[in-house]
């Protein structure tokens, strides 16, 4: 089998998306998924093969330079199909559809690259598999077989197809949520329940829970802090326990490999329990739901270390994921040169000649670079002992340490800027986007980093300058092109960004922002059936399945993030329309809850605030004296309670404060739980003792 060496470029070269551009050279006649495709396979009844990954997936990275750059397969593959590109996260509507195929053809959970053949009228899938090699190997049967096999099939389709197609649209169409036959649902117990499970399966000696691979999943991590902060039964032993789940695996993460320790930012997962090897790919949401984490779990832990890696995660974003216009770039690879991991690894020999002997000394102990290197010959960095450690085995202070290992970072960290990066996709998401406006608005306000606030003002900038058009959110942009009809998770993550972005700052225009986006959620995405929220709005391509989630994956729900926003809206509004939906958004996904309610943490949280609202504090005054009191507020309690500061002048405040009295020389609090807000306060010590 022949390497292809074409010059000439596919119709993938005229794409926005980064990894379809990597595919723009393969000699398979690679078209993205669009109508000329579609039409072209029904119009010559041939079978579609659509190939779906991402542009940091080092797995996609190896089936192509198996398979799709082979001139033998892909001869095979124009032959016999239309073959089809996606970028999953630019296209997580078709790949919500096929990873559903796949749990149901094989019994068990796909991933990326997604392998998929289907008909070419109603894009029924024949066959869903990942990852093919080239040659069948390991168990697995050889790419070319697969082809062969598929495409002998379909000539055989009077035989089968029509009864295989109504077979899987039956399965698709038996996917519904159910009823909840409870008449009262206690909150408290099912957010027990949910942390029950997750203490279930929770690994005692490194942190996290289940076993290897071990993924992050900070939806997890929230669901804990949730019952900590929310749970009445004040010191309870699980309720400590929720809280030392996560300040073990934050340690141990921040520790291990997963974490980039020059660089800041974490790898998307572990492939050991130990969290010291990753899959090398940084992704954007990864980095953006943990840096919160972090700074919520340092305040509630008392662990600046906890605070510190926050703020060396959104350092990592101003110097390496944020575009001149102020977008958000989506992710890193893993590979760099052909290998997964090159950017990142070093030998012995590589850091004694950096080093100093006494830089080398105390990095040696640090890192625990002695015995067999821990990736593939190589030394992957992690934290293998303390300073107090490293200092009394080394004859130095724990000052001298921190000097030293200062050192040994801006020398590794110059060196390694010299190498030849990882590519970075730098696509831009409205999704993904959403989530980091959070994490750097509530990182730069809680911790007093002006930098992160502005940064985080800036994307948003981004978001309504490039993305929002004609009152309908787009989903990705690149360049100068912004495109595809955004989905559900686009709208609710931009939407609660703004809303921490409003606790960082007080903005009219932001405010409206955030309401419109809602509206068109409501108006757009709602499930006639149910009454929860679909992933796609009504305008959307019809595909064989719209999708309703339910459950978190490595980001949030849509559903249980609409109904936190929704809450809060309700109560910035007071609107019943905002309440009324969340409400709705809940019951309708209760089945899911009462089932499987570690799975569903963030609609958990949206019911506990149904049926507990938290304290909110409105501060209105100008913004050097409110500043003052916000932060006096929150070294009195915790980062957990919602707070806004707002200008006396503001000309589209809060609904909640219309009525309250402003003072014009001096700034007044109130502290409110649901809708009844106490009197005013009128001095911060005043304020302190209410919140008492």
């Amino acid at each position: 089998m022949s390497k292809s060496t074409k010059s000439t470029p596919n119709r993938l070269i005229n794409e926005t998306s980064p990894y379809l551009l990597q595919h723009a050279y393969n000699p398979v006649d690679w078209y993205a998924w669009n109508e000329e495709a579609l039409n072209k396979a029904r119009s010559e009844d041939k079978p579609i093969l659509v190939s779906i990954g991402y542009s940091a997936c080092h797995w996609c990275h190896v089936m192509e330079r198996e398979s799709f750059e082979n001139e033998d397969i892909a001869k095979t593959m124009n032959k016999k199909f239309i073959c089809i590109k996606v970028d999953r996260e630019e296209r997580p509507d078709l790949d919500k559809v096929y990873q559903l195929a796949h749990q149901m053809f094989n019994k068990r959970g796909g991933g990326w690259p997604l392998t998929v053949m289907l008909t070419p009228d109603e894009h029924i899938p024949i066959h869903v598999g990942t990852y093919y090699p080239d040659k069948s190997r390991g168990g697995m049967p050889g790419f070319p077989s697969v082809l062969e096999g598929i495409a002998n099939l379909y000539r055989e389709k009077d035989k089968f197809i029509s009864k295989h197609s109504n077979a899987v649209k039956a399965a698709y169409n038996a996917i519904k949520f159910g009823t909840n036959d409870s008449a009262v649902v206690d909150s408290e117990q099912l957010l027990r329940q949910g942390v029950e499970g997750l203490a279930n399966e929770y690994d005692q000696v490194y942190g996290g829970f289940g076993v290897a691979p071990k993924f992050p999943n900070p939806t997890q991590f929230s669901l804990l802090m949730a019952y900590f902060t929310r749970t009445k039964n004040a010191h309870q032993p699980l309720q400590q326990r929720s809280l030392n789940m996560v300040a073990h695996t934050l340690e141990s993460m921040a520790a291990g490999g997963i974490y980039d320790q020059l660089g800041g930012g974490f790898c998307r997962y572990s492939v050991d329990a130990k969290w010291e090897i990753p899959h090398f790919e940084k992704m954007l949401y990864d980095t953006a739901q943990l840096m919160p984490i972090y700074v919520d779990a340092g305040s509630l832990s008392s662990r600046e270390d906890f605070h510190t890696t926050a703020i060396d995660c959104g350092e990592w974003v101003l110097r390496e994921m944020q575009s001149q216009q102020g977008g958000y770039y989506s992710a890193i690879d893993a590979d760099s040169e052909g290998e997964e991991g090159k950017f990142y690894v070093w030998t012995l020999e590589q850091l004694q000649t950096l080093l100093d002997p006494e830089e080398l000394t105390v990095a040696v102990k640090r890192f625990g670079l002695r015995g067999v290197p821990n990736f593939e010959g190589k030394w992957h960095l992690r934290v293998s002992n303390s300073l107090t450690t490293v200092a009394s085995d080394s004859g130095f202070s724990e000052n001298q340490v921190k000097t030293l290992l200062d050192s040994v970072h801006e020398k590794l960290l110059t060196e390694r800027n010299q190498r030849v990066a990882p590519l970075c996709d730098d696509k831009i998401l409205a999704s993904w986007n959403g989530l980091m406006i959070k994490a750097m608005a509530r990182t730069g306000h809680l911790l007093e980093r002006q930098d992160f606030v502005e940064s985080a003002q800036n994307a948003l900038n981004y978001v309504r300058q490039h993305l929002w058009m004609e009152n309908r959110l787009l989903a990705t942009a690149r360049g100068d092109k912004a495109h595809l009809n955004a989905y559900l998770d686009d709208y609710v993550f931009v939407a609660d960004a703004v809303l921490e972005l409003l606790q960082a700052r007080w903005s009219d225009d932001d405010f409206e922002f955030a309401k419109d986006l809602m509206d068109v959620v409501l108006k757009h995405f709602e499930d006639p059936d149910c009454g929860a929220l679909c992933f796609t709005s009504d305008d959307h391509e019809h595909l064989l399945y719209r999708a309703v989630p339910s459950h978190d994956e490595a980001i949030p729900s849509g559903n249980g993030v609409a109904a936190q926003v929704l809450l809060k809206l309700g109560f910035l509004t007071h609107n019943p329309q905002y309440d009324q939906a969340a409400k709705q958004i809940v019951d309708a996904l209760m089945p899911a809850l009462t089932r499987m309610p570690s799975a569903c943490g963030s609609t958990l949280v949206a019911l506990e605030h149904i049926s507990n609202p938290g304290p909110t504090l409105i501060l209105i005054g100008e913004a050097d004296d409110t500043r003052h009191w916000a932060k006096a507020c929150r070294d009195h309690t915790d980062s957990q309670i919602t707070l806004y500061s707002i200008p006396p002048d503001a000309k589209n405040p809060p609904k909640s404060i219309a009525n309250l009295p402003v003072h014009k020389t001096q700034p007044v609090a109130y502290l409110c739980q649901g809708f009844t807000c106490s009197a005013p306060a009128t001095n911060l010590d005043q304020l302190l003792r209410l919140l008492s």
